[in-house]
């Protein structure tokens, strides 16, 4: 099995994990936690360096989902990887749980700051940046944000300031999935195009198709390359990618999947259902 096909797989099981939580809260974000995942699974299964049982290593590389409600999607990784378990899954949004809508830094290892207002990621991330080369490290960071956050003003100042200071350790992603609470997001407030802007701002600027796992392999491969500039990956995306019912429809931005939409998921996904 090629490494393409066992992230496909780890990514299968994971979208199943997903859509279960989101179903037991009855509350969650199910469109774009489908749509980045194969972004996150190729991160965590193949491109970046931590350690199970040492999750504040200092040499790690950091991951910061500037998209925090995309929480369920970090949280399924989180679990397969061992810093939480399969039971913290199903107490999603519950009072009291260490998982709640947005990531939480203090709840749970491996999430490096706490997120959710959309647009501050990337100013979070170029400070941890700018923070591991001021201390000689060789880690790497990761930030995800989505492309109807790119509508505030903070992540163009993040991208002048990265440029600014050569933030080659900085590779952002942007799930490019076309679609926002509101709507497309070429209707609420058009953003493209996309590619042509980071580069404008001064940044290294690769496409990936968000769902095929070799482009993204490559796609980060080439990003760790690169030298004396911040990269962003574009990512091409759909909206509840992996599931008929929710594929390309704004409806299931924050909408979790009903009884029946979850049977058709989980068959579709291959699920043994119990």
């Amino acid at each position: 099995m090629t490494e393409a096909a066992q992230l496909k797989e780890i990514a299968r099981n994971l979208r199943i994990d997903i859509l279960r939580m989101l179903h037991k809260a009855k509350s969650g974000h199910t469109g774009g936690s489908l749509s980045c995942i194969d972004i996150l699974t190729t991160l965590y299964f193949s491109k970046m360096r931590y350690r199970i049982d040492d999750p504040a290593w200092p040499d790690r590389d950091r991951f910061i989902l500037s998209k925090g409600h995309a929480a369920p999607a970090l949280y399924a990784v989180l679990a397969r990887i061992g810093y939480c378990s399969n039971e913290d899954l199903m107490t999603l949004r519950q009072a009291g749980s260490k998982l709640q809508g947005h990531p939480d830094c203090k709840a749970i290892a491996g999430i490096e700051v706490s997120t959710g207002s959309l647009g501050q990621g990337l100013s979070m991330a170029n400070g941890i940046s700018l923070a591991l080369k001021l201390d000689k490290k060789q880690s790497r960071v990761y930030c995800l944000l989505g492309d109807g956050e790119c509508q505030e003003g903070q992540v163009w100042e993040a991208a002048m300031t990265a440029a600014h200071y050569r933030l080659d350790n900085l590779c952002a992603i942007v799930d490019n999935n076309g679609l926002q609470i509101d709507g497309a997001v070429k209707d609420v407030k058009g953003i493209e195009p996309l590619p042509e802007k980071w580069k404008a701002f001064g940044w290294n600027v690769i496409t990936a198709d968000g769902h095929d796992f070799d482009s993204l392999l490559s796609a980060f491969g080439k990003a760790e390359e690169v030298k004396a500039q911040p990269t962003m990956i574009v990512a091409r995306t759909v909206k509840g990618k992996g599931v008929s019912v929710f594929e390309g429809k704004a409806k299931y931005h924050g909408v979790p999947p009903s009884d029946e939409e979850l049977a058709v998921a989980l068959k579709e996904l291959g699920a043994n259902i119990k």
